[in-house]
């Protein structure tokens, strides 16, 4: 197991350098005049070039990227104009909009993002599960029918309907919860869940059909094999045999399933964010994005694509603890 930690770890670092130069070249090498954009439409002639100077875009490209490699892994010094700043690793450029250093962005965006994913994955992966195993429980009869069709209702509507038809009901038409609004955990833990409940059990309803489907035919498959056969035939009770004996295999996929989700969410709940007015990494991309603010757009992809790889190497992990049947390779 270690040396198959070690070989995922080596091939994220890869996967990683990877995208910095994908990510390099589309944002900074593709988009012609960097200067240009940094600077603003209405920048003259020789503010253009000063801003050029600054970011010494002067450089050949793979001088640039070095540069921009080593604000990652050492941190670098920027020109401001009137003096130098310091940049610390992990240094992700500074912001043309705000001035603001990138990392210092994104970790003041974090926890709001990270607050939403937690939330919402502990609650979709255990609705999803429960209802899966129920499926499986209930297999034949009535209950399965009803659960399958709500799974796959669940499958096809978009998270903001949902989200809409919340707020509607349980903030304008009953009254029962506040508008959705961020109040960080540490300031009052009650209003921070509470703050979040709406965009947790939207996303939940809408993420853990997918989950009850995939226990739902990792039991099956599962409860068709010959080890299991063997248990019935010696007697052992059904609840057993689900409980026991077929989870842990029939859940590998799923615990992959569910690393692999927590990394895209941070950077996919742009939707989200945008629906309940969450100021977490993905409503600050959107921003990003409409203003050209080219180092932010960059820093937060960066860190996304971090999160997938991450989740994918945990995933890997996660599903060979599982099932004991994976070969390590």
């Amino acid at each position: 197991m270690t040396g198959f930690a070690l070989r995922r770890l080596g091939g994220a670092l890869f996967v990683l350098l990877a995208l910095t130069v994908i990510l390099y070249a589309v944002f900074y090498v593709a988009p012609g005049d960097v200067a240009q954009i940094a600077c603003g439409p209405r920048c003259s002639p020789a503010q253009v070039a000063q801003v050029t100077e600054q970011l010494r875009l002067n450089d050949p490209v793979y001088v640039q990227y070095g540069h921009f490699l080593q604000g990652i892994v050492a941190g670098r010094d920027f020109s401001t104009g009137t003096g130098v700043e310091h940049c610390s690793a992990p240094c992700l450029g500074v912001s043309y909009q705000s001035n603001q250093q990138v990392t210092e962005l994104i970790l003041a965006k974090l926890p709001v993002t990270g607050s939403l994913v937690v939330g919402a994955f502990v609650g979709y992966v255990l609705l999803g599960v429960g209802t899966g195993l129920l499926s499986v429980w209930r297999r034949g009869r009535i209950t399965e029918r009803v659960l399958t069709w709500l799974t796959l209702a669940g499958t096809a509507t978009p998270v903001f309907v949902i989200g809409l038809l919340l707020i509607i009901v349980f903030c304008s038409t009953l009254q029962w919860l506040p508008s959705p609004t961020y109040v960080p955990f540490t300031e009052n833990p009650e209003q921070w869940a509470w703050g979040l409940l709406l965009p947790w059990v939207s996303l939940a309803l809408i993420e853990s059909a997918k989950y009850a489907r995939l226990t739902r035919s990792s039991m099956l498959e599962t409860l068709a094999d010959d080890h299991v056969r063997t248990f019935r035939a010696y007697g052992v009770s059904e609840r057993a045999i689900i409980g026991r004996h077929a989870l842990r295999g029939a859940l590998a996929p799923v615990i992959a399933l569910g690393a692999l989700d927590v990394g895209t969410m941070f950077g996919g709940a742009v939707l989200t964010e945008s629906l309940f007015g969450i100021p977490g990494i993905g409503r600050e991309l959107v921003h990003a994005v409409k203003v050209v603010d080219l180092p932010v757009v960059v820093g937060m992809v960066l860190v996304t694509g971090f999160f997938v790889v991450l989740a994918n190497a945990v995933a890997d992990l996660l599903y060979a603890a599982a099932d004991r049947r994976v070969v390590l390779s």
